[in-house]
């Protein structure tokens, strides 16, 4: 009794401080020369301490490498309500002290250049700005839960902004985070662009599109609806209020959110042939399906996120890997993609892993590890001695998910896995999994050991495919890594293929 009152006390008196000062940004650009102009107005109250010390993260949730935003950061000053400058000092790369007034206000200022074009940075042009906030915005030191407050200014021939966080009633430039995990997961797209509004099954969508040619053109609007409602169908939940899909032009990559994505593409909808079309369509549904595997069933070392430094796990196969066989899943399941194109999707993933040598030297939980390392190498080398999860993965998933089904007479799939995960982590314990309890989950789901799956994923062993393949009437051709179906399958097989909707 007397340590569940300390604790709560601790809660307590932690809740009471957080609402002792606030946090209001105010962020201006400078389209020329490619700058953020960002201004921190702190005031709390005399009872707080006469320092302020501030961090910027260095690396962004879903992007596994050390970014060290503040590289970008230049011009950083503070002063008081009068404007004469206050005392600070660095400590760190990422770490600022401040020294407070006695009224305990302070404005901090400081410009981020931003002008690269990837997922993770911010970026600002004559037209429109990009802006990935945890390389842009400090919060105070041990204090992610506390609320904050950004206000943009935007050129007058400025239209738009978009973002999963909602702006305020009565001002459409500001937005309020409830914390800072909020904040830092909700990038923002800013100018004139194409925005679209609708609402499907009950929720509110919004499109933000950098460069929208051809896309009334391919039905995408539709195309995007089914992947929602297929999800929707396989998870039995939607966990957010809002999304908003963020498309930006010619780039690379894309992140996923709680309740947006943020992705560039090729600068247009309009697609050389069907099978560029596909793989579009599977980067979307990647970036989609990653709301439920990773933001909300996510493993254990990733939350409480620790923006200044590597969240190291070994279950990032799980939450990357997984997701890219959901790619196939999702678009077949939703009737978007013939069964042929979903295995030509997963077939992808095979040849670009297995006939090269780093299967050898690196199992798939190690490449979890070592992605921080790793994310961006291009060392000539690469292929030679590692192994990327994004190609290894989805085809464990896929032996995974054949294990499952063959283990319980086609009455539990790696499905189940998945929304077991999800109901019992997120929604009931609002926690992440443990390595341990991942393999558990599995085995319960299975009702059998998953020893085997798990050793192809502990090891370099390379399992024989066709093995797995066989009953569910499929193979692997070793000339170009290619799935295919049995061309006289059984009764069984058959029946296998239709479960999968690949027949």
């Amino acid at each position: 009794m007397i340590f569940v009152m300390l604790f709560l006390q601790v809660i307590l008196t932690k809740a009471e401080a957080q609402k002792d000062y606030e946090l209001n940004y105010t962020i201006s650009l400078d389209t020329v020369g490619h700058y953020l102009n960002v201004r921190l107005d702190y005031a709390a109250s005399t009872a707080d301490s006469p320092e302020l010390v501030l961090n910027m993260p260095v690396w962004t949730p879903g992007y596994y490498e050390i970014l060290n935003f503040p590289k970008h950061l230049c011009d950083f000053s503070v002063s008081d309500v009068q404007g004469l400058p206050l005392s600070w000092r660095k400590e760190g790369m990422n770490r600022w002290r401040i020294s407070l007034p006695a009224n305990r206000r302070a404005t901090i200022s400081y410009r981020i250049y931003a002008n690269r074009r990837d997922v993770a940075s911010s970026r600002v042009e004559r037209d429109v700005a990009f802006i990935a906030p945890a390389g842009v915005f400090m919060h105070v030191d041990g204090q992610i839960e506390h609320p904050v407050t950004v206000v943009f200014q935007m050129p007058n021939t400025w239209q738009h902004i978009s973002s999963g966080l909602k702006p305020h009633t009565d001002n459409r430039l500001a937005f309020t985070a409830s914390d800072f995990d909020m904040l830092y997961d909700s990038p923002f797209l800013l100018g004139n662009f194409y925005q679209k509004l609708f609402d499907h099954e009950g929720h509110s969508y919004e499109f933000a599109l950098e460069t929208p040619d051809g896309v009334e053109d391919i039905n995408f609007l539709q195309d995007f609806c089914c992947i929602v409602s297929a999800a929707t169908k396989m998870m039995g939940d939607v966990p957010y209020d809002n999304y908003c899909l963020i498309h930006m032009g010619k780039g690379g990559g894309g992140l996923e959110h709680f309740n947006s994505q943020a992705c560039y593409t090729d600068g247009s909808f309009r697609f050389a042939s069907r099978r560029d079309h596909v793989k579009f369509l599977a980067f979307v549904a990647h970036e989609y399906f990653h709301l439920y595997n990773v933001k909300c069933i996510r493993p254990a070392e990733l939350w409480p996120i620790d923006y200044n430094r590597e969240a190291i796990t070994p279950m990032l196969w799980v939450s990357e890997g997984l997701t890219c066989y959901y790619e196939f899943r999702l678009l077949r399941y939703a009737g978007i993609v013939t069964p042929d194109e979903a295995m030509q999707l997963l077939s992808t993933y095979f040849s670009l892993y297995a006939p090269y040598d780093g299967q050898h030297h690196m199992s798939l939980r190690e490449s979890s590890y070592d992605i921080w390392l790793n994310f961006m190498n291009d060392d000539a080398n690469e292929r030679d001695v590692r192994l990327n999860y994004y190609f290894k993965g989805p085809v464990i998933g896929l032996l995974f998910d054949i294990d499952i089904r063959l283990k319980t007479n086609q009455q539990r799939s790696l499905d189940d896995v998945m929304r077991l995960l999800y109901n019992r982590y997120y929604k009931q314990l609002h926690r992440g999994f443990t390595e341990e309890e991942f393999w558990e989950a599995a085995e319960e789901v299975a009702g059998q050991s998953m020893t085997t799956i798990r050793r192809l994923v502990d090891t370099t062993t390379v399992p024989n495919y066709n093995d797995y393949l066989q009953p569910a009437g499929l193979y692997i051709d070793t000339t170009d890594w290619s799935i295919r179906r049995m061309e006289h399958p059984t009764p069984a097989q058959q029946q296998f293929l239709k479960a999968m909707n690949l027949d």
